[in-house]
């Protein structure tokens, strides 16, 4: 046997997919860990030939799943970002989008019984240290995954997903505004930085000689806006308490402008060295905060926000649709304190069985 195989569930989760695995199943060492999922995604080439990743930011991604660490969870969610063309790995962020398939691999996974009719999966997220309550529909007691919800970024229909995001400020940094401020000037460009499920720097399109309207093609290819941004990012990094962030996929980086098909807002979001196709749903949740926040860089551009009551619906509108982020807060003077923040997503579990790797790169557990 020259190859080494390990049990995995392979979910697409919101716009993103990856393999999920029980993380008893993987090396307990960090740095054999690292070697592990790179060899099973193909990190290292523009497509991952020889792996199971697709070539994108949003297909390298890794969930590992163990029981929980904490009393009030059911299950504890340890994300990987592991890079396309790069041999690296980053455990620093976590992925709502990979997350909304970690209830329903629990359930596969036997971490977590399932009732008839709906089941919750309280989620520890492990990388950020947030608490994500997902309701998953399982008639029969099974998990079901047909159903009549669509996304935008991903064909036809599924059943939907819930997930209430109850812990999601200063997810990674410990404020909301980790810089201390509602903005700040970074080379001469004016910056929100924000930490709400995800760090976030955002800033508004025009500044950069951009519409906000770009395509995902137009702003891949867009070498300069990049090599600017990219400045402006390891900067804010910094402020934001994140120490040399050239390596790490946080902060992540959005472009803000007007809304024009009747949403709240329209952003770009960054991974950060590519345009993500549609939206994360961390992200999405720093923009939407962002969005219902006075004095920050989105000012004056959402439509209908007025003083609206919590909960309030903004609907981020990116390069496939929109997205509609909830977001639960009570007004403190001229802030806000955000106590939740709801989505609506879908999963499809793709295969199971057995991914292989190099026994070289790891011999398995025994």
């Amino acid at each position: 046997m020259t190859q080494t195989a390990i049990p995995y569930h392979f979910l697409r989760g919101g716009t993103s997919r990856g393999p999920y695995f029980r993380r008893e199943h993987l090396p307990a060492d960090r740095e054999t860990l690292t070697e592990v999922l790179l060899a099973v995604i193909g990190a290292g080439h523009p497509i991952n030939i020889d792996g199971l990743g697709g070539g994108s930011a949003v297909t390298t991604k890794v969930a590992m799943l163990s029981p929980p660490s904490r009393d009030d969870c059911d299950v504890d969610f340890f994300f990987a970002q592991v890079a396309v063309d790069k041999r690296e790995v980053d455990y620093r962020p976590t992925c709502g989008n990979i997350l909304v398939g970690v209830g329903p691999a629990a359930i596969e996974m036997g971490l977590v019984p399932a009732r008839d009719g709906e089941t919750v999966v309280r989620v520890h997220a492990v990388n950020t240290e947030a608490v994500i309550e997902t309701v998953v529909q399982t008639p029969g007691g099974k998990v079901a995954y047909t159903g009549d919800y669509a996304i935008p970024g991903v064909p036809g229909t599924a059943a939907p997903i819930r997930l209430s995001f109850m812990e999601a400020v200063g997810s990674v940094t410990g404020a909301l505004l980790p810089t201390g401020r509602l903005r700040d000037v970074i080379d001469g460009i004016e910056v929100t930085c924000m930490d709400v499920a995800m760090p976030v720097m955002m800033a508004r399109a025009e500044d950069f000689g951009l519409t906000g309207y770009e395509t995902q093609a137009e702003l891949d290819a867009n070498g300069a806006f990049f090599e600017r941004a990219e400045a402006i990012r390891l900067r804010a990094g910094e402020m934001m308490g994140l120490g040399d962030v050239s390596k790490s996929v946080t902060p992540k980086i959005a472009l803000l402008a007007p809304p024009r098909n009747g949403g709240t807002i329209t952003a770009r979001y960054f991974m950060p060295w590519a345009c993500h196709p549609s939206m994360a749903v961390t992200g999405g949740q720093c923009i939407a905060t962002c969005t219902i926040l006075p004095g920050t860089v989105a000012d004056g551009l959402p439509a209908g926000l007025g003083a609206l009551p919590s909960p309030v619906p903004v609907g981020i509108e990116h390069p496939s649709g929109t997205f509609e982020v909830v977001v639960n807060h009570e007004r403190q003077g001229d802030g806000i304190a955000v106590q939740s923040a709801g989505v609506v997503r879908t999963a499809r579990l793709l295969a199971r069985g057995e991914v292989l790797i190099p026994e070289a790169v790891w011999p398995g557990a025994g």
